[in-house]
């Protein structure tokens, strides 16, 4: 059965990232999400054993990518609908840990970011306005 639903979860993907690279990303910036808005996680999980599960997600999570220019743009547009969105910048895969990640985010403009990625939630409407130019990941 599929359910449709009036938001969207998307990540965006610079384009020339490796693949451990791209993993790696999505899985940051979707934890940023679900932090941020609990009504987005779903119910606990159990196996048939009962064997419980964390919850995940609600709803699916769409992956895209784009060149640097497409991520810049999508960050702006971000910015100014005011969707809740998490980044991840290059400066970040040189860091090792939490508090040094912040301070590599918080020493740089918004305006110089040099963004490998982007999550956003919103409307469906205006999550795939923000992501205006982007590609669905092979």
């Amino acid at each position: 059965m599929t359910t449709a639903f009036d938001t969207k979860i998307a990540v965006l993907l610079r384009e020339d990232l490796e693949p451990w690279q791209r993993l790696n990303v999505t899985a940051f910036l979707v934890s940023g999400l679900g932090t941020h808005l609990p009504e987005l996680i779903g119910e606990p999980y159990e196996d048939a054993d009962g064997t419980p599960y964390l919850p995940m997600f609600r709803q699916p999570v769409l992956v895209f990518e784009g060149s640097k220019d497409v991520l810049t743009a999508a960050h702006t547009r971000a910015l100014s609908r005011m969707l809740p969105s998490a980044v991840f910048t290059a400066d970040l895969f040189a860091t090792g840990n939490d508090t040094d990640n912040r301070a590599a985010v918080r020493a740089v403009p918004t305006a110089g970011l040099d963004l490998v990625g982007l999550a956003v939630h919103g409307p469906r409407n205006a999550v795939d306005k923000t992501l205006k130019g982007a590609r669905m990941h092979p």
